[in-house]
């Protein structure tokens, strides 16, 4: 899950933040991309991305470094090419550059821009104010409240437009009320 906001001015507006060039590879234009999503419909032949303002198109994709005991969830670095970019100064222009894609629809998983500003119920309907970010942790995604409050993913049971619901402990909002 990527952590970028979606509210920053560099986004793109509708494109979700899915990677990274890292840099460039040999002479004809390869580049390593580091991917935040295992979504396979990012690296096929054919599937545009956006890279330093501009629509890219993969022409060849291929798993470079796989982390050792990876998990589904964990992404590879990947070597791509692009097409018309066909030699190493235009592989270096792209260097370092955010890989912006597409969303694409599916139910059975949460994306942080549609997150991000829906309103956090828990289950008995008491209101707990606004998701305005997701920060990435090592344990579990949190969403941050208006009220500063962080609420970890696991919690979530449900989404329904603009309404996250959370089954939280009892007790996980006690630091963020107020004494009399």
């Amino acid at each position: 899950m990527s952590t970028f906001s979606t509210t920053e001015a560099q986004t793109p507006p509708g494109l979700l933040h899915v990677g990274r060039v890292t840099r460039p590879h040999g002479v004809k234009g390869d580049v390593y991309v580091s991917f935040f999503t295992d979504r396979p419909e990012r690296t096929s032949n054919g599937a545009k991305l956006f890279v330093n303002n501009e629509w890219l198109t993969v022409t060849s994709a291929r798993v470079q470094n796989k982390p050792k005991g990876a998990t589904q969830g964990q992404s590879a670095s990947w070597l791509m090419h692009f097409q018309g970019v066909d030699d190493r100064d235009a592989a270096e222009r792209l260097g370092q550059s955010n890989v912006f894609g597409e969303p694409i629809p599916d139910a059975s998983r949460m994306w942080v821009h549609e997150l991000i500003g829906s309103q956090v119920e828990d289950v008995d309907g008491v209101a707990h104010g606004k998701c305005v970010a997701v920060v990435d942790n090592p344990a579990h995604a949190l969403l941050e409240l208006e009220s500063g409050a962080l609420v970890p993913i696991v919690f979530v049971v449900g989404r329904d437009k603009g309404v996250i619901t959370i089954n939280p402990p009892e007790g996980l909002f006690d630091l963020n009320e107020e004494e009399p």
